[in-house]
């Protein structure tokens, strides 16, 4: 009797192994990446100093981009064509994101508050935000 049951078993995985498997690629994606820059006076510091921060506004990221889609962010500190995806670390500074509908707010803070204030970026920083569009 043990001897059916491990070839039933035997066969069932078998059979459940061999299934086809089908990869489903949607084409047609309409994913958008925006350029936008800051320049360094826009870097607006918090009453306590210890953050700095710089709103992007974009109505692209409308209510439904917002809830359904993706949204990645990536800096290019002094705009030297080399782009980091957010959040990161870079010399105890640390560089985050929030999005809202409408705006992408961009924050640099200090990582170990060993300098509580971050150091404010003194060239222009280029900010690519990409929207990954979600099919459900």
């Amino acid at each position: 009797m043990k001897k059916l049951t491990i070839l039933m078993l035997c066969i069932a995985t078998l059979g459940l192994a061999s299934c086809k498997k089908d990869t489903i690629v949607q084409s047609g994606a309409n994913n958008l990446t925006i350029i936008k820059y800051i320049q360094p006076s826009e870097w607006q510091a918090s009453s306590n100093g210890f953050t700095l921060s710089a709103a992007l506004l974009d109505n692209r990221i409308d209510a439904r981009t917002f809830e359904d889609d993706g949204i990645l962010v990536y800096i290019s500190r002094g705009d030297n064509n080399v782009y980091e995806q957010l959040p990161f670390v870079y010399d105890v500074n640390s560089y985050s994101y929030a999005v809202s509908q409408g705006r992408v707010d961009l924050d640099i803070q200090s990582s170990d508050f060993q300098n509580a204030i971050p150091t404010r970026p003194n060239t222009v920083t280029r900010v690519k935000i990409v929207l990954i569009e979600s099919f459900q």
